[in-house]
């Protein structure tokens, strides 16, 4: 209620707002002046009518309202009244609780990561690797996963067009577990320019899209392909002379067949001439280090599956005695 670009608003809505108090008070007072007329004998005489006929006979007939009615909508505006003076409501007042949808949320978020946050701190100090071992580390993985990556990158991770799937091993920046954790973050801005006007005109771009498409063994034109190569040397600054890509770079790999916007001779030239522009947006202003680190660890899990040894099997169950333990108390906490 205090974005307002005027303050000529804020006083317009609080303005607007205790006329219409005012008027629905206004109008319960006229209708409670309205009285049952009673006639000589000391009886009700018959209700005046409103003049409205339905079905030959039914009127509307101008009775007053019923007292306990009149006084239950007394009793809402008085409430409004009071709520208006405690929680904002009146243009950009904020209150004398002081009380604000941002502020509530944060109390909310401190008072969750007070009593859950020993729970995701039992793993802070754990490699990884291990962690991305542990059922219930990724149990938590998963839906810190789902409430902070499902967005982009699917419920299965397996991505879109225009967002990685990161369940194959093709990584634009790498896949080691501290690329992941960086990655989660600072994000990532990635951005390649448009390049037709460099690669020269649209039978160029064909022809290199052509070669790009040959380096995976896709389907392609071979003498189209041939004379593209000699134009790949402009794409080749980014993706190397092989075309294998540049990690540092986050640029792609063009020789596999995983393609973030679209495989095929179309969708490749229209990456060649418009370029493609993509974002992650950092996460370290928004998880803690200990919910990254579970993060971090079920991502880099969907992709790395392996047998756990029995020294493994031992650290997990350590901490695993240890988690249930915090679990329990955080349990307690809250009852």
């Amino acid at each position: 209620m205090a974005d307002f670009f005027s303050e000529w608003w804020s006083t317009a809505i609080a303005v607007l707002t205790g006329i219409s108090i005012l008027a629905c008070g206004l109008l319960l007072w006229s209708q409670s002046k309205v009285k049952v007329k009673i006639g000589a004998d000391g009886k009700p005489l018959p209700a005046e009518t409103t003049g409205h006929v339905w079905d030959e006979s039914l009127m509307e007939q101008n009775n007053p309202l019923p007292k306990w009615w009149m006084w239950l909508f007394y009793l809402t505006i008085i409430y409004s009244v009071g709520y208006l003076i405690v929680y904002p409501g009146m243009g950009s007042y904020q209150g004398t609780f002081g009380w604000s949808q941002e502020g509530a949320y944060a109390k909310e978020m401190k008072d969750g990561e007070k009593q859950y946050g020993p729970l995701f701190n039992k793993y802070l100090n754990t490699d990884v690797k291990l962690v991305a071992k542990d059922p219930q580390a990724i149990e938590i993985g998963q839906r810190l996963f789902l409430n902070s990556c499902a967005q982009c990158h699917g419920s299965d991770a397996q991505g879109g067009k225009g967002y990685p799937n990161l369940t194959d091993s093709d990584w634009l920046y790498g896949g080691t577990p501290e690329v992941i954790k960086t990655t989660l973050m600072e994000g990532r801005h990635g951005q390649m320019p448009p390049m037709g006007a460099a690669i020269g005109s649209d039978d160029d771009v064909k022809n290199v899209a052509n070669y790009v498409m040959s380096l995976s063994g896709a389907a392609h034109d071979p003498i189209k392909a041939a004379i593209g190569k000699s134009k790949f040397g402009v794409c080749a600054a980014c993706h190397g002379a092989d075309g294998k890509g540049n990690q540092a770079l986050g640029a792609p790999n063009l020789t596999d067949k995983v393609w973030l916007y679209g495989g095929g001779i179309e969708n490749i030239m229209e990456t060649i001439n418009k370029g493609r522009a993509n974002q992650m947006p950092a996460h370290k202003a928004i998880l803690t280090d200990a919910k990254i680190h579970l993060l971090t660890a079920y991502v880099w899990g969907l992709s790395n599956t392996g047998a756990v040894t029995d020294a493994e099997a031992s650290a997990l169950k350590q901490i695993s005695d240890a988690a249930q333990t915090v679990s329990t108390d955080a349990s307690s906490a809250s009852k």
